[in-house]
Order: C-alpha cells, then sequence, then structure tokens
C-alpha cells in the first residue's frame, strides 16, 4: 500500500471518530508518524533487497559465450545485477572454484560436475544452458569410414573431460567396448595436430575445429551429437552453500539468461552479430557454431527439470559411462544435487 492510500485510509478512519466526539488531533497525528515509519522501513527495506554482485565462471564454448549478451543489451542491468564474468581454460578448473567458493556459479558440462573435486558441501546443477545437437564430434581419416572401423585404432580425446564423454557416447551407440579403442590422451589442439600428422587415426573435436580438421585432412566426420539423444549437456551449475547465501542472485541470473534466450528467437542477427564482435568473430561464424546445438530455454529447461526428466536419466547414464572406462582415473560424485526448485521458480515469475 503506498503513502498516500495510508493517510487516506486513516482520513477516513479519523473522520469517522469525530462523529464520535473523540478529537482529530491524536489521530491525524498518529496517521502521519505512522506513515514516516512506513516511508523508513520501505527505504531500508529497499536497500536490504539490493543485490550482491555475482561471480560466474565461463569457458570458450559458444554454447556458454551467448550469455556475453547480456551486458552490452542491458539484460543484467534490468534484472538489477553485477556479474563478473571469469574466465577459465577448461570446466574442470572452473566447476573447482565454485566448490571452493572463489566463484558464485559456473557454466560447465553435466560431465564434468559429476567428477569436481570434492570441496565446502555439494555441486548443485542450476540451468540446463544447450545441449549438443551436432556441435561436437569424431573426425578420422580418409580411410576410415564409420565409427565401427574404429576398433583398434588410435582416438585423441583428453581423459575425463566431455571429448571423453563423446567418445563413449559414440562407441556405445554402436555397441563397441571402450577397451575396444586405444585412447590416447590429448588436448584438443594437440589431437587436431596429431592427426594431420598420421599420429593418430581419429580424434573427438567440436566446431568449428571438427569441420576444419576434416577439410585439411580430407578426412570423414564419422559422428555427432546429432545421431542420439547426447549426454552432452551443459548446465549452470553452483554449491548448496552458495545458493542459500545468494538464492535472489542466482534467481534473477537464471531469468537473465532466459531474457537472452527470447532475444535469440526474436532477434537472433543482433545478438549473434554483438557476441561475435565481443569475441572478435563475425556474426555469421557465431550463429553458425550456435547452429550445432538445442537451446537452453524454458521449453528445454522444462523437459530436463522434470521430475522423470533428462537431466535423472542423464546422471544415471553418465555414472554408468565413467564406470565403463576408468581409464579417467577420477572419483564419481554421487551428491550432485539437481535443484528443480529454483529454475520453477524463476520459470514461474516469467510467466506471471
Amino acid at each position: 500500500m503506498k503513502v498516500a492510500q495510508i493517510i487516506d485510509t486513516w482520513d477516513i478512519w479519523c473522520k469517522q471518530k469525530l462523529r464520535s466526539g473523540i478529537k482529530p488531533a491524536f489521530f491525524y497525528f498518529f496517521a502521519i508518524a505512522l506513515s514516516l515509519t512506513f516511508m523508513t522501513n520501505a527505504c531500508s527495506l529497499g536497500q536490504n533487497q539490493a543485490l550482491k554482485p555475482l561471480r560466474v565462471g565461463i569457458t570458450n564454448w559458444v554454447g556458454f559465450d551467448i550469455a556475453l549478451y547480456a551486458q552490452p543489451s542491458g539484460i543484467l542491468k534490468h534484472r538489477g545485477l553485477e556479474v563478473e564474468f571469469v574466465r577459465f581454460d577448461n570446466q574442470q578448473d572452473s566447476s573447482r572454484a565454485v566448490m571452493r567458493g572463489g566463484l558464485d556459479a559456473a557454466f560447465v558440462s553435466f560431465w564434468d560436475v559429476m567428477q569436481v573435486d570434492p570441496g565446502n558441501g555439494k555441486p548443485v546443477v542450476l540451468m540446463t544452458t544447450n545441449i549438443s545437437a551436432g556441435a561436437d564430434g569424431i573426425v578420422a581419416k580418409p580411410e576410415i569410414k564409420s565409427v565401427e572401423d574404429l576398433r583398434g585404432k588410435q582416438v585423441g580425446a583428453k581423459l575425463g573431460t566431455v571429448n571423453h564423454l563423446i567418445l563413449l557416447e559414440a562407441l556405445k551407440a554402436h555397441q563397441i567396448k571402450p577397451s575396444e579403442v586405444q585412447i590416447r590422451d590429448y588436448s584438443n589442439d594437440v589431437a587436431a595436430q596429431k592427426i594431420s600428422t598420421g599420429a593418430i587415426d581419429a580424434t573427438v573435436l567440436w566446431e568449428p575445429m571438427l569441420g576444419e580438421t576434416a577439410k585439411n585432412i580430407k578426412g570423414n566426420v564419422i559422428y555427432t551429437t546429432k545421431q542420439v539423444d547426447s549426454l552432452v549437456i551443459d548446465i549452470l551449475m553452483s554449491s548448496d552453500r552458495i545458493v542459500k547465501t545468494k538464492k535472489a542472485e542466482l534467481e534473477q541470473f537464471m531469468l537473465a539468461w532466459f531474457d537472452v534466450m527470447h532475444a535469440v528467437e526474436t532477434q537472433p542477427t543482433k545478438v549473434f552479430n554483438t557476441v561475435g564482435k565481443k569475441l572478435g568473430q563475425s556474426g555469421k561464424s557465431f550463429a553458425s557454431d550456435y547452429a550445432g546445438l538445442k537451446k537452453g530455454d524454458i521449453i528445454l529447461n522444462q523437459r530436463m527439470f522434470a521430475v522423470d526428466g533428462r537431466l535423472n536419466s542423464a546422471k544415471a547414464e553418465i555414472v554408468q559411462l565413467l564406470q565403463a572406462d576408468p581409464r579417467h582415473g577420477r572419483v564419481i560424485r554421487q551428491d550432485v544435487e539437481i535443484n528443480a526448485a529454483l529454475v520453477n521458480e524463476a520459470l514461474t515469475k516469467l510467466k506471471s
């Protein structure tokens, strides 16, 4: 209720009391005092509700970089947020930083969260940002025509990373045991160089390097994540401790993300050009890379966070794949929390 409305209400009440013969001065002074108290408390409440700054980890990946549009577009300001995007070379480091309290949240793969080092509390999945649907795959030498041809071959994939997951997912889809393939523990750049010299037979890469490498070696892209309902699921993660202390900030950040997704739907060229410019590439190039993803919009998040949703089944499948190929040498986290409450609360506010 506004202050003016309070005074009007008290004015009516006081006039009623006048008819009873009670002096009016007391009631008017009381009404004014109450109004001033309300105004003071309201101002104090507004100050207490000011959102705290957020530090969010991000790696170089088109599915995450799309979030950068929220700054120049004014979306973050509209949501009352001050956000610092902190760059990391890999998602294991950003996940670890969240668990140790150095970050409030991070854009990472679900796969990496399942392996993050122990820290203060447990990791929490807050939102799905995208699912790979063709943006990742396996490129092979010209003589290798299919995933079945990888038996006994040397394949580049950094163990324990999402590239390892992509390979295991492809092998499972074609009923090939992980032990039937020789994995070479190479990063993307090293693997691309190795296959170009013929040192390995195939490698896992993502776009645009996937297509570029296939063209350079005149090879074949024998598999992409478009062929399956991929486990290459990217998310926004935090920790249970941070969710308790910065719930309001994280919810507003998620709302800002959905604002960005709406912008991608309604004015994609503007979004891609803006983000591409920030990254030093053309909007057309960025749009091409982003086309290989299922974007993390409202519909996708409703599917992922349903009671019997995809995240729960994906969690079980990831555990199975990790157990099937222990070469990664990592501890599988069994305590990852899929927090549907916060994203559903944010989605409710969007609809209201």
